[in-house]
C-alpha cells in the first residue's frame, strides 16, 4: 500500500493545471488489465479524473518521457517521480537532456511496487485486481477471488532498494524518506563468486532468451543516443535477430558499457523485459566495480557531477604494474 493516495495525486495535478502552473501531467493510466500501468500524458482534466491512476503497479519510471514531452509541447510539464526515478532525472539534467525549467517535479513516497509476473505466477487467470490496504483482492476465472500480500509480490529492485530519500522535486507530497542500507550488491557477489566456466554458462543461458526487442534500450534513462548503434544501418547489427552466440551477448555487453558510470540502478530494464533476463546485474557489476576502485558514487545523486569514468583526480588508482618504453613487454 503507497502512503499517500490516488486522490492526493489527482488533486495536486488538477490544481498545478487550474491555476497555470504546468500545461501536461506525466502519469500513468490503466493498461490492459488491472495490474499494468501505462505512462501517460494528460492534459484535459475530465480526461485526468477518470483515466489516471496511482497503485502498487505504478512502476514505471517517467523520467526518459520528458526528452520527448519537453522537445514537442509548449509549456511546462508536472511529472510524478517516486525517489528512485529522481536519480534518472538528475542525470537527465546533468546530461542536458532537458531544461529543468520546464519541469515541475511532484515527489511521491513509495514503498515498493508489486511485480505483475510474481503475481501471475500466484494466480492463473487474472480477472480484476482490487487493492485493499497491505493485500490485493485477486478475483481469477479458475479460483475464485484470493488474497495476496503486497510484500510478497515486491519487484526485485525493491527489495534492494537503495533510497527511498528523493534526490529532487518542487513539491513533495507525504512525508520523505531515507536512504537504505541496501543489499543491492549482493547478487552480484554471489554470480562474482563462480569459477569463469559457471558465469559464462549463466549469461549463456540468461542471454539466450533475449529476443531483441529493444525494449531495455528503449526505455532505458541513460540511452537517449540520437542514433544508436543498433538503428544504424552501417553498422552491421541494425536490429536484428542474433545469428551466433557472439551476437546474442553482443548487444547488452555493449549497452552495458554504455551506460557504465551513468546508471542509476533504476531496474527499468529488467521490469520491462519479456523474458524476464536480470540484466540490471550487468550495470549493477560495473557499479560495484566503480565503488570499489574509486570510492562510492551514485549517479544522479547531485546535478552536474562527473562520473569517476569521465573525470580525473589525482587520487586515481594506478596499475601496479607500469610497462616502461624499452622494458621487455
Amino acid at each position: 500500500m503507497q502512503s499517500v493516495t490516488r486522490q492526493d495525486l489527482l488533486d495536486t495535478a488538477l490544481e498545478k493545471l487550474a491555476d497555470g502552473t504546468v500545461s501536461h501531467v506525466l502519469g500513468w493510466s490503466r493498461g490492459t488489465f488491472d495490474y499494468e500501468a501505462t505512462p501517460t500524458l494528460f492534459s484535459d482534466p475530465d480526461t485526468l479524473r477518470t483515466a489516471f491512476v496511482w497503485n502498487d503497479f505504478c512502476g514505471a519510471n517517467l523520467s526518459k518521457y520528458l526528452i520527448k514531452h519537453t522537445r514537442r509541447l509548449e509549456g511546462r510539464l508536472l511529472v510524478f517521480l517516486k525517489p528512485c526515478d529522481t536519480y534518472s532525472f538528475n542525470q537527465l539534467l546533468t546530461e542536458h537532456r532537458f531544461e529543468r525549467e520546464r519541469v515541475f517535479v511532484v515527489g511521491v513516497p513509495c514503498n515498493g511496487m508489486a511485480d505483475p509476473r510474481k503475481l501471475k505466477a500466484q494466480a492463473d487467470g487474472i480477472l480484476s485486481v482490487t487493492a485493499e490496504g497491505d493485500t490485493l483482492s485477486v478475483e481469477t476465472l479458475y479460483d475464485g477471488t484470493r488474497t495476496l500480500a503486497v510484500a510478497d509480490l515486491l519487484e526485485e529492485r525493491c527489495l534492494t532498494c537503495k533510497s527511498r530519500r528523493h534526490a529532487a522535486y518542487d513539491l513533495l507530497l507525504g512525508e520523505e524518506g531515507e536512504v537504505q542500507d541496501s543489499a543491492r550488491f549482493d547478487e552480484v557477489a554471489a554470480i562474482e563468486a563462480m569459477s569463469p566456466d559457471e558465469r559464462f554458462a549463466f549469461w549463456q543461458k540468461e542471454l539466450s532468451r533475449c529476443i531483441r526487442c529493444n525494449a531495455c534500450r528503449d526505455v532505458c534513462p541513460a540511452c537517449t543516443c540520437e542514433q544508436c548503434v543498433f538503428g544504424n544501418p552501417s553498422s552491421g547489427v541494425e536490429n536484428k535477430a542474433a545469428s551466433n552466440e557472439f551476437e546474442e551477448k553482443l548487444f547488452h555487453i555493449i549497452r552495458a558499457l554504455h551506460v557504465a558510470g551513468r546508471c542509476t540502478d533504476c531496474g527499468e530494464c529488467s521490469r520491462v523485459c519479456p523474458q524476464g533476463i536480470p540484466l540490471h546485474l550487468l550495470n549493477r557489476k560495473f557499479i560495484k566495480e566503480i565503488n570499489e576502485n574509486y570510492g562510492v558514487y551514485q549517479a544522479g545523486a547531485e546535478v552536474g557531477t562527473r562520473a569517476p569514468l569521465v573525470d580525473f583526480t589525482l587520487d586515481d588508482p594506478e596499475a601496479e604494474t607500469v610497462v616502461r618504453r624499452g622494458d621487455d613487454a
